[in-house]
């Protein structure tokens, strides 16, 4: 909506569409009274702040959620409560029953930040803002991506889907403060912005005169009669370079002081992004259409993918996602067997409960092979494929383990967890840069585990080969040690019998709430004192410790002490030492910690506790563009110079930051931030300097929240992936991600660095292996930039909804320096199924009384796609508690057939229709028992701007939680009297 960047969060009061089954009531009743039972209020402006588009979002996407959280609840006939207004990501995440709060707050970050991003990178593009009157391209932009999104979360491509999302939100709310649709009084949105193929309104013809001048400052009135009277749709022209500007004659301006269009006649604007805007009067009522759009929108979003589905898109999960990459060379045949027998441990253990995975991740790989990535939500289809797994080939040494995390890193959520199991180095060790790019972008953690000594292998070799075999074990293995320590995972060396044991101990630590407070990395070893905070919100303390000869005492904040020579004092519950890997689950106890280390060997320490605290955190970087603001940084911050950090609290909505560090990895040296709050747990961090080696974020703060007891006690937390800076940029332009299969896709990218200049080594992979060319160096002086271009093309045969990560690499000169830019982008064949699936009812029977509890009722139904569509892909229930069965008419496969019967004190179902390409629709029937105890259904066709049915059947398909949604939200613009009357503020 604004086009200034706006760090703060805003409230914004809305509605939720709910509705319950049982008797029928008229729409408006319905909808009001339900909002008045659950507490839900009106959209509201308080303290006259103008909304932005992050606060539009995230309001539209905590009420979606709520919604589906309730309907998921209902559906298993469990209890929903409602959490208090106004929403916040917290309590939508416990009223949703999700143990941890900070996935849902990272896919609502990234949402908003990559709406936000429309403004930085493509301010410039009239279309994405549906600036000179460019309705057919803007909504061009949200259809297709809106096809892409669909498509995403068929594949459990949730991250792209996110990132898609927020770029096609910002044109479809622009919409409402870009153009004269709320001038012409609409109180609802234009439902025909997200469908292809219909008529989004009377538009203006680029001859046609629009506005008049301005009277001075005072625009109210500078839209023509007649463009009104007649309901033709216009927006205002925009550009801010002088030279440049030009618009038709007689056309409006976007206005403001950046729009120099609005200096040419007709003087003055229209746009409704503030309320100091020209056409501010009217920003509340533009900001309240477009976030019911945006609901609208998420709607048709949670129809194509299912309710499920939807909230993982959200990040509304149980328990973390289950990753395993795999080598199966013929070595590995007792892994394998071991990795079947903890796969079933987990599943048989986790599922059903809090902690049962999100999502189940295999990436099997040998040499020269990797992959295909299996990806699924279902644990039977996980551990089928584990099974199928068998162990062949080898004989030569190294495998392609790199490629298949790789592969596993683009396909699993951010902040995930990767097991990957081999007893083999890595033959493409050409990937070490770009799996750590993809460490640092997804925060994910890694743990190897890798059996057998020295990595000795599977064939026989004379005394010279097997000692360069040795060296070259040695080497890679410390390239996995390496990889770990980025990524805060572990490295753990086992013989194979021993490594049922070490993989039982590592995944049954596993938590979605689990937290760093600390972790260090030291190698060459040395003697090294640590400290950790833990707070009451802290459950099942565990340390970790990898390495060999490695002596440690342990200090309580009571100032009890336990050494590692003595196992069976009070500090330590129980102690689990298998390999190199030594786990101390503590006793614990609120306060400062203390931990002594003696080794001279390499050593890693990590100390972890479950916890509903914890926090996100994203570089920013200064805009280049002429709004000004911050944008989010997509790769390594620049070295040595001052850098923003924004951090946000998950888990309490009361926390408070007091203290950000930067803290070197070899513990050598630190910077302090400076700390501004923000509303929303958010907090805006400025740093003097970020530093020039490797090192991870350290946050210390206080909850106000906490008892009495442990009111003085400070919370700490630590990033579990390191980070490093360069002197080296890489930026891309990233404004389509969307390829279509068989044509080339060209993203152009520019290098820049701000040290020694030379012979920048350039590398493109993709996770894929679609083909692609690029430059192999660029040539570039020290404060100048150079530019290459990516071509990058999927196969033809590329089903919709593939994901393909891009990265691109800069090495500076020595290969002591190098930066990334980490794309994604969706496979989209062209869509031309525009049409909704179409319902006709072939019979509805019952015998339904007054005693409803003894009748049933029953009815026939059978769905198509019409002559031109690509099928019905799937049938559920949105509202009823009968029994569905559905199959394909015996004459014609482009038929389904539906029955559905249910006991009559069920009267209402309502069906969800989806077709091939995510065209959603839903049919509503009902049955109504008379004074005489007949029934009669009657039938009534829906639209989207009529109450909500009394009796059905309907024919034709529509969206009833949408139309609940928009009848409420004309009740509380019209201001029907309702809020007072009620005692709604």
């Amino acid at each position: 909506m604004s086009r200034t960047i706006n760090m703060l969060m805003g409230v914004v009061e809305s509605v939720i569409p709910l509705q319950d089954g049982g008797a029928v009531m008229s729409g408006l009743a319905v909808v009001c009274l339900l909002l008045l039972q659950t507490g839900a209020h009106a959209f509201g402006i308080f303290g006259g702040e103008s909304l932005n588009h992050q606060e539009i979002t995230e309001r539209a996407l905590l009420n979606t959620t709520v919604q589906v959280c309730r309907a998921l609840a209902l559906a298993e006939g469990k209890d929903f409560t409602f959490p208090p207004q106004p929403f916040t990501a917290e309590s939508v995440a416990a009223a949703c029953a999700s143990k941890s709060s900070k996935s849902f707050r990272r896919a609502i970050k990234l949402i908003k930040y990559t709406n936000l991003g429309v403004d930085l990178l493509t301010f410039y593009i009239a279309s994405y803002h549906f600036d000179n009157e460019e309705f057919i391209e803007g909504r061009k932009i949200i259809t297709k991506g809106l096809s892409a999104v669909k498509a995403s979360n068929k594949e459990n491509n949730f991250l792209t889907s996110r990132i898609r999302l927020g770029i096609i939100l910002h044109p479809l709310q622009d919409f409402y403060s870009h153009s004269n649709w709320v001038e012409m009084g609409n109180e609802r949105p234009n439902s025909n912005l997200i469908k292809s193929g219909t008529s989004i309104g009377n538009l203006a013809a680029k001859s046609r005169a629009t506005c008049r001048n301005c009277d001075g400052d005072d625009c109210t009135n500078n839209i023509l009669e007649d463009i009104l009277d007649e309901k033709i749709l216009t927006t205002g022209y925009f550009n801010f370079v002088p030279v440049f500007s030009t618009k038709p004659e007689g056309k409006c301006s976007h206005g403001g002081g950046i729009d120099q269009t609005s200096k040419i006649e007709p003087k003055g604007g229209i746009n409704k992004d503030k309320f100091d805007s020209s056409h501010g009067h009217l920003h509340a009522e533009a900001a309240r259409v477009a976030i019911a759009a945006t609901s609208e929108l998420l709607e048709d979003v949670r129809g194509a993918a299912g309710d499920r589905p939807f909230l993982q898109m959200m990040g509304i999960i149980k328990g973390k996602p289950l990753c395993f990459v795999i080598d199966t060379t013929g070595s590995m045949a007792d892994d394998i067997a071991t990795v079947r027998t903890v796969t079933s441990s987990i599943i048989n253990s986790k599922v059903g409960t809090d902690e049962e995975p999100s999502l189940y991740i295999l990436v099997p790989f040998n040499d020269p092979d990797f992959g295909p990535l299996i990806k699924t939500t279902d644990p039977e289809v996980f551990k089928n494929a584990i099974n199928s797994l068998s162990a062949f080939g080898g004989g030569d040494f190294p495998e392609m383990s790199l490629s298949g995390l790789q592969l596993a890193l683009t396909g699993a959520p951010s902040n995930s967890e990767i097991f990957l199991f081999t007893d083999a180095p890595a033959r493409d060790v050409h990937l070490r840069s770009t799996v750590i790019a993809l460490i640092e972008r997804t925060q994910t953690v890694v743990n190897f585990m890798i059996t057998g000594t020295g990595f000795r292998r599977r064939r026989r070799s004379d005394n010279n080969q097997q000692q360069q075999l040795s060296r070259m074990g040695r080497s890679v293995a410390q390239l996995y040690r390496d990889l770990a320590q980025a990524s805060g995972g572990q490295a753990i060396e086992v013989t194979k019998s021993e490594l049922l044991e070490a993989t039982n101990i590592i995944t049954e630590s596993s938590s979605s709430a689990l937290v760093t407070l600390l972790q260090a990395a030291r190698s060459p070893g040395k003697a090294e004192n640590f400290t950790f905070t833990v707070d009451e919100s802290v459950r099942n303390l565990t340390i970790y410790i990898t390495g060999r000869f490695v002596d440690f005492t342990l200090i309580s904040p009571a100032g009890v002490s336990q050494n590692s020579a003595n196992m069976t004092g009070s500090l330590i519950i129980t102690s689990q030492s298998v390999g190199n890997f030594r786990t101390l689950q503590l006793n614990t106890q609120v306060g400062l910690w203390e931990i002594k280390m003696v080794s001279t060997n390499p050593y890693t320490l990590k100390v972890v506790g479950e916890s509903s605290i914890d926090f996100l955190f994203d570089f920013l970087e200064v805009s280049q563009g002429p709004f000004g603001g911050f944008g989010l940084l997509e790769n390594r911050p620049r070295a040595g110079v001052n850098g923003t950090l924004s951090v946000t609290i998950t888990g309490s909505d009361s926390a408070i930051l007091t203290e950000v560090t930067l803290v070197e990895s070899s513990g050598a040296g630190k910077v302090n931030g400076s700390v501004e709050a923000q509303d929303g747990g958010d907090f805006l961090v400025q740093f003097d300097r970020i530093p020039s080696v490797e090192f991870v974020v350290l946050i210390k703060g206080r909850n106000s929240n906490a008892s009495s007891r442990a009111s003085s006690v400070s919370f700490q937390r630590q990033s579990s992936t390191s980070i490093r800076a360069s002197s080296v940029t890489v930026t891309a332009a990233d404004s389509n991600s969307i390829l279509v299969p068989g044509i080339p896709l060209s993203i152009p990218f520019s290098v820049v660095t701000s040290g020694a200049g030379g012979n920048f080594i350039i590398q493109a992979t993709n996770d894929q292996g679609f083909t692609s060319t690029f430059p192999s160096s660029l040539s570039l002086e020290t404060g100048r930039s150079a530019n290459g271009t990516v071509n990058l093309t999927a196969p033809p045969n590329t089903p919709s909804g593939t994901d393909v990560t891009l990265t691109i690499e800069a090495n500076a000169p020595g290969g002591n320096d190098t930066n990334y830019v980490v794309l994604r982008f969706t496979v989209l064949r062209t869509v031309t199924d525009f049409t909704l699936p179409v319902c006709e009812l072939l019979s509805l029977r019952s015998n339904c009384s007054a005693n409803c509890s003894v009748s049933m009722w029953e009815l026939s139904v059978q769905v198509t796609d019409g002559p031109e569509g690509t099928g019905v892909d799937r049938i559920s229930l949105r509202q009823g508690n009968g029994t569905m069965n559905t199959s394909l008419a015996a004459d014609n496969e482009n038929v389904t057939l539906v029955s559905y019967n249910a006991s009559c004190c069920s009267p209402d179902v309502e069906l969800l229709v989806v077709d091939r390409v995510g065209n959603v629709g839903s049919c509503f029937y009902t049955v109504r028992t008379t004074a005489d105890n007949s029934t009669q259904p009657m039938n009534i066709t829906t639209t989207t701007s009529s109450p909500l049915p009394t009796a059905v059947p309907v024919v034709s398909l529509s969206t009833r939680a949408v139309q609940s949604f928009l009848l409420c939200l004309s009740t509380t613009i019209l201001g029907l009297g309702l809020s007072s009357e009620m005692g709604i503020n």
